[in-house]
């Protein structure tokens, strides 16, 4: 039997325990030592048909059990990640043409299958990810999600060292886009509310801060020639959509929140300005082996505040009120 938190009738985090669970052929059987805690991660407990489902997709741990036909490069008792994506099939015409994250048959950490707010958790083989020595697992948890969300839409925007990349939203995302367009060599801009947290920003790594509650963002960045980049870590499509007139011809905005809303955008100045609107999805498990080795090359970490199993229903409240700075990490001894 081993421990794990998963959604019950009433729709709220109930602790359980479970039977330890029989592996297939692709999958290894995970000893969580710490998992990150997500927005999304509410998304996930109130859906539907969640019953019973434990949630979680930023899971670090080790290798306990490994089935059948797990390629040899993974080891009984090595340290490895899963983040959101569960796995690829390697059987779709997406896969077939090497784009694994948009796999038709993949499932989803947390969502539609169990993920780490648990002490053991079942993964595909495909989707596993090599954990560098050298970073902490509650270090390493959040950059599984929001370190590759951020870190691959940076290094894959076009931006060159000595452009001017403008970041909104300062959360649990925002602060790492901060630190790796810092150490790419951008031009930093954050856009954020509030006086307090301008210090702070510029600890992170912004050159200059432009603070939404006094200034008006998108004559700061004309000020300044406009943007090369946008990265919005918002999810509100009102306060996304007039950034596009902050972007300097050929710019681009991309986007990592995933709001519900449609965007409102001027035909005639994305035409004039030759602008490009991009989503961006997380990336491969060989892209977030990649964030985190530039992650311990840049000493680049999230700010954490580590919780027990036990803890997580009110970390979850303070989630939810934005009460954190910036990523909260179950951490499994603790």
């Amino acid at each position: 039997m081993y421990k794990a938190l998963h959604v019950s009738e009433t729709g709220q985090l109930e602790l359980v325990k479970k039977q330890i669970p029989t592996i297939s052929k692709d999958q290894v059987l995970i000893k969580v030592e710490a998992c990150g805690m997500c927005g999304a991660d509410l998304s996930d407990i109130s859906g539907e048909n969640q019953f019973k489902r434990v949630p979680g997709h930023e899971v670090i741990g080790r290798i306990i059990a490994l089935g059948e036909n797990v390629p040899s490069i993974w080891k009984m008792g090595q340290r490895v990640g899963v983040g959101r994506l569960g796995g690829h099939c390697n059987e779709c015409d997406q896969c077939r043409q090497g784009a694994f994250v948009h796999c038709t048959n993949q499932t989803y950490i947390g969502s539609n299958q169990d993920g780490g707010y648990a002490e053991l958790m079942l993964a595909k083989a495909t989707g596993l990810v090599e954990i560098p020595e050298g970073l902490e697992s509650v270090d390493a948890a959040p950059l599984l999600c929001a370190g590759l969300a951020t870190f691959n839409a940076l290094k894959k925007s076009g931006a060159q060292a000595g452009d001017l990349v403008a970041i909104q939203g300062i959360g649990g995302l925002g602060h790492l886009a901060l630190q790796y367009a810092n150490k790419m060599g951008f031009k930093v801009t954050a856009i954020g509310r509030g006086e307090d947290i301008a210090c702070y920003v510029k600890k992170l790594g912004a050159h200059i801060y432009i603070d939404t509650n006094i200034q008006d963002a998108i004559a700061e960045l004309q000020k300044l020639g406009g943007a090369k980049l946008i990265l919005t870590t918002v999810g509100n499509s009102s306060v996304v959509s007039p950034l596009i007139a902050g972007l300097e011809p050929k710019g681009k905005l991309i986007l990592l929140g995933a709001g519900k809303d449609p965007l409102s955008l001027s035909s005639g100045k994305l035409v004039v300005g030759e602008h490009i609107v991009q989503g961006s999805l997380t990336g491969t498990p060989y892209d977030s082996e990649k964030t985190l080795d530039f992650s311990l090359l840049a000493n680049i970490r999230p700010e954490i505040e580590t919780v027990s199993l036990e803890g997580v229903n009110d970390a979850l409240q303070r989630l939810k009120a934005g009460d954190v700075k910036f990523r909260f990490v179950i951490q499994m001894n603790a």
